[in-house]
């Protein structure tokens, strides 16, 4: 998919850039980005959110999807209350406005919870004047050309209106995230299931699994923490993963080690089956009784409003066609998407992506031929099938700094990363790997890491 897009061309007059109106759907990180690029280059910015306030996920909401355990229709975010960010806020800002921490009240941490970000972003919302084009409390129900690539019907709802309301827009920017709509796996007896089991997207608090014995299915990341969270009021915490060797990784075998502060903590494999009786069946034939099962198993891409003939698609989250994960081919310029890649360094990734569309959807820079941009997409899959990425991770960088770089130049000639800033990724991921529960407070930087946060004027705290 890599192409030289260092094609720029003459701009166009301020009075013609005016004209164009542009809708932006969602208004997270990724949609605010949208927002404020596409304004520097002098459109007419109309950000629609479903939620009552900005922030996308980071929005925590108390609820979960009551009467769909499994989340699959209802709430948006899937935060949960204990969540503590696990990259450094030094690295979480936008290029020219760094996420450094408030003052009395604030979490100052270099891992803070999820309420400090949500704090930086609706304080990026004010201080670039992005509150004006957002319209709260409505959702999108359809997007649809307008009898043109270039023009676009947008029906949405508000929270309080009576009907659907519609507009006409030059160009529309998808930018709706994609941890909302759970990916489940398919394990004999779901369906039957008479117990309690729900997806991560719906887990808020500890305190309703007090004494039971719950069944984690999924050994990432986020299947690890909920686990150490559990622990702590559950009677047994077992967490499946796919082989046993998945879930050895360092932080697991240092965590299971541990069987001091972890003994109710168990690595199973993979479930095999459900019994209604409550009975769950692991590979090679062990068991445990469950209370309740949580699926960590990720999200699914889904973008239901869509009206567009199926010319982008969703199979096994390969979106697409999508040229560099933004534009498809036959409909770019006037319709984009941000903020499709996973594993990537945000918000510095999804800046990227709205620079360059904004710069696109202007007509600052030109993209290649649709037939160019369509080999592109095809070159781009066939080299991950080659190389045994699966498709479901089409779209992950997996934390790639060259690529980062090498993706931000090539599509809007962005800066390239500072070398501080990608020590202190290096440190905090093998931090992460190293001791998935104490990595947040016991770190350590280098001297010539700690020299330049200090001369740039951080001042996070450990407590």
């Amino acid at each position: 998919m890599e192409q030289d897009l260092d094609k720029t061309a003459s701009s166009p007059s301020e009075s013609s850039s005016k004209k164009k109106k542009v809708c932006v759907i969602g208004a997270g990180i990724s949609g605010l980005a949208a927002a404020r690029e596409l304004r520097r280059e002098g459109l007419d910015v109309t950000v629609i959110e479903q939620n009552g306030g900005v922030g996308g996920q980071w929005l925590y909401d108390a609820a979960i999807d009551a009467g769909d355990p499994l989340g699959l229709a209802g709430v948006h975010s899937s935060m949960y209350a204990s969540v503590r960010l696990n990259s450094p806020r030094e690295i979480g800002g936008f290029s020219d406005f760094p996420f450094f921490p408030t003052g009395a009240g604030g979490d100052g941490r270099r891992y803070p919870v999820h309420g400090e970000l949500l704090r930086f972003i609706r304080d990026f919302c004010d201080v670039f004047g992005l509150m004006d084009a957002v319209r709260l409390n409505t959702t999108v129900t359809r997007v649809a050309m307008d009898g043109s690539p270039s023009r676009w019907t947008v029906r949405s709802k508000h929270r309080d209106a009576a009907g659907d309301g519609e507009e006409v827009f030059d160009a529309v920017v998808v930018a709706t995230g994609h941890y909302t709509q759970p990916r489940l796996p398919a394990i004999e007896g779901m369906d039957t299931w008479r117990r309690r089991h729900l997806h991560s997207h719906s887990y808020r608090v500890q305190d309703t699994f007090a004494g039971e014995v719950v069944v984690i299915v999924g050994c990432s990341v986020s299947g690890i923490e909920l686990a150490l969270e559990l622990r702590r009021v559950a009677i047994e915490v077992h967490l499946s993963a796919k082989s046993i060797d998945d879930g050895l990784a360092p932080m697991m075998s240092k965590l299971l080690a541990a069987r001091h502060k972890h003994g109710n903590i168990h690595l199973r494999p993979k479930v095999e089956h459900l019994h209604d009786d409550g009975t769950v069946v692991f590979d090679g034939g062990e068991s445990v009784i469950a209370d309740t099962i949580i699926y960590c198993t990720g999200y699914n891409y889904s973008f239901p409003f869509l009206d567009i003939d199926g010319k982008v698609t969703v199979d096994d989250n390969r979106v697409g066609p999508l040229f560099e994960h933004v534009f498809p081919p036959s409909l770019a310029p006037s319709l984009s998407f941000i903020g499709i890649p996973a594993k990537v360094i945000l918000p510095r990734f999804v800046e990227m992506q709205a620079s360059w569309v904004a710069q696109v959807v202007s007509g600052k820079r030109t993209l290649p031929s649709p037939e160019e941009m369509m080999r592109a997409v095809e070159e781009y899959n066939a080299a991950r099938d080659a190389a045994g990425v699966p498709k479901r991770q089409t779209h992950a960088a997996f934390l790639d700094l060259e690529y980062h770089d090498e993706y931000g130049e090539r599509v809007c000639g962005f800066p390239r990363m500072e070398d501080w800033r990608k020590e202190l990724i290096r440190s905090s991921i093998s931090d992460l790997l190293g001791d998935i529960e104490t990595f947040r407070d016991d770190y350590h930087d280098s001297d010539l890491l700690g020299d330049s946060l200090r001369l740039l004027g951080w001042t996070t705290s450990r407590q």
